[in-house]
């Protein structure tokens, strides 16, 4: 990487004059990580190259988590089709101590529960502690913290992208981290130096190692002296001395330390004040250090990350990389936070939706579309209005299908290069039913009405292949979520199996018998609108009770969809005997 590029903002879609214009942001990012491999030294190891995410095992896990592993997947796509072999991890910091109690948890079936439906006692315990060190309250899982990464993982494959998860425990505790952290130690000055302009309370005593208590099992950050060893006996062995020494236990590295008490936030955890010796292993870096650690140890060549960092972790980092590890940080790139209905993500307020919440709603495609869009622009992720997304989507993908004629050039260029992307193995016969007509399908559950009214209103051609008509229909489930977790215009079940308990007077039941015999002779949604009203007045029935007894005698509701359209898609047969009250 040049000198200019070391100065560059992380917003890596901010464009330079002299750089190539790509229809897909994801591109540009690619050809930044091209340079960076092309710049590498003949000798080193990784040949491959390494995306990275990470996450803090703090709260539950949501779909603005996996931010980072889509726009991560992105770019790893790219530059698999263009040769690259990829390997795209994503570290659990597990190591990092539970701070204080969520509010809410996740089970390993993607439903949120209240700590008071699980142990909440192994997490109040064992505040302080390490988050693989804490009894996972579920009990399903080997630690508050794999139960944490389980679900990390569920929700990648749950959206069809292959991530390695790392545990950061694992990383100290095999021993990876352990010349990077000697490297700290030894020069703790330095990082002392560095670490004072970004962050308050960096005093001369400060030594960038916290290990747990051996004692009560707590982190501490109060180190009292360092041994690293013999530099002159280090600097003459070779790596698999190095590597012995290890396991004999000859020149280990240690640090003394006293547990005392830790920070968190607005309140205090105890420290139990033991004084003991702790080796490299046993405890961890603070998190300045161990990021730029990660990519030191993992060999990352690009990061994406969201804004938070870019204003405080990401500067620290590079300069950490740069000037402490003395290594070259990767490409990054800062994404924009999206909002869910307009709020932030927040598992304290529950403003927060899993992935596996939003696959009963959508096809993962559409979610992967969703993610495929420029991550410099804050977006909102509504689920009210879940049905715009989705029909973005459908005409995004009609368009590289060249099925929209009034396409923009833009929208043409994105649509070729992104949907192979998106969707993963392109078809031209898929069928795709309008998200709010499938919500309609999703007021009965007779799945041959469905099929009839769809094929009927011309979304199923005659000789669509059964795939694509099976694909099609399954969209009616989702919309049908969809609607019932909003509550929306299209929550109601048709009752068509009974009629539903009613009592009209006559000038009602002569009414119904009315629009019945219209509606029989076969007209359209509009011309029914129309005749609803009619029909009231020429009875003298007031309007609003009129459409009230069809919301009746349909769904045995008060109110209901707009009915005209809605009578117009039923079979006509079914609608008529039951103006009539019929069946």
């Amino acid at each position: 990487m040049s000198d200019d590029d070391a100065g560059r903002s992380p917003y890596t879609l901010q464009h330079e004059d002299d750089e190539t214009r790509h229809a897909f942001w994801a591109d540009t990012v690619a050809d930044r990580v091209e340079e960076r491999v092309a710049d590498r030294d003949d000798d080193e190891k990784n040949p491959d190259v390494v995306i990275k995410g990470g996450i803090s095992p703090s709260g539950v896990p949501h779909l603005g988590n996996v931010n980072e592993i889509m726009r991560g997947y992105f770019v790893a796509e790219v530059l698999r089709d263009r040769g690259y072999e990829v390997r795209q991890v994503f570290t659990a910091d597990d190591r990092d101590p539970l701070r204080k109690l969520p509010r809410t948890l996740c089970n390993l079936d993607g439903e949120l529960v209240d700590l008071g439906e699980v142990d909440a006692g192994a997490l109040g315990r064992n505040l302080g502690h390490p988050y693989t060190d804490i009894p996972d309250p579920f009990g399903c899982c080997d630690s508050y913290g794999d139960h944490f990464s389980q679900i990390i993982r569920d929700s990648a494959d749950a959206v069809d992208v292959p991530i390695d998860m790392v545990s950061t425990t694992d990383l100290y505790e095999d021993g990876e981290f352990d010349d990077v952290t000697r490297h700290v130690l030894e020069n703790r000055d330095r990082a002392r130096e560095i670490l004072a302009e970004y962050q308050d309370k960096v005093n001369e005593d400060y030594v960038p190692f916290n290990p747990v208590c051996e004692n009560c099992g707590k982190i501490t950050e109060t180190v009292t002296s360092v041994d690293v060893g013999s530099e002159e006996r280090r600097s003459s062995d070779s790596q698999a001395e190095r590597e012995a020494s290890r396991e004999t236990g000859d020149v280990t590295p240690t640090v003394d330390y006293r547990c005392t008490d830790l920070d968190a936030g607005d309140r205090t955890i105890e420290g139990c004040g033991h004084e003991g010796t702790a080796t490299l292993r046993e405890g961890k870096m603070p998190w300045r250090f161990e990021w730029p650690a990660q990519w030191q140890v993992l060999g990352v060549d690009f990061e994406p990350f969201g804004k938070d960092h870019a204003e405080g972790s990401w500067p620290s980092g590079d300069d950490v990389a740069r000037n402490v590890l003395e290594i070259e940080p990767p490409v990054p790139m800062v994404y924009e936070w999206f909002t869910l209905d307009g709020e932030p993500f927040s598992s304290s307020e529950g403003n927060v939706i899993l992935v596996s919440d939003v696959l009963e709603l959508l096809e993962p495609e559409v979610l992967r579309y969703f993610f495929a869009k420029d991550p410099s622009r804050a977006r909102d992720f509504s689920i009210e209005r879940l049905d715009q997304l989705v029909d973005e989507f459908d005409r995004f993908e009609a368009i590289y299908f060249d099925e929209v004629e009034e396409a923009t050039e833009d929208e043409r260029a994105f649509a070729e290069r992104v949907y192979p992307f998106v969707v993963e193995d392109p078809r031209e016969e898929r069928i795709r039913l309008p998200y709010t007509f499938a919500a309609v399908l999703g007021m009965t559950d007779d799945p041959d009405l469905r099929e009839e009214i769809a094929r009927r209103e011309g979304h199923i051609p005659d000789d669509a292949p059964e795939w694509a008509v099976e694909d099609a229909l399954a969209r009616v489930e989702r919309a049908r979520n969809w609607a019932r977790r909003t509550e929306n215009e299209f929550d109601y079940e048709l009752k068509r199996t009974a009629i539903p308990d009613h009592e009209f007077d006559a000038a009602t039941e002569a009414a119904l018998a009315e629009l019945a015999n219209f509606i029989e002779e076969g007209h359209g949604a509009e011309e029914i609108q129309g005749e609803i009203y009619e029909t009231a007045k020429r009875h003298d029935v007031a309007v609003g009770e009129f459409f009230g007894a069809g919301y009746r005698l349909f769904f045995d509701e008060e109110q209901g969809p707009q009915l005209g359209p809605f009578l117009a898609k039923v079979d006509r047969e079914f609608v008529v005997a039951r103006l009539r009250r019929e069946r």
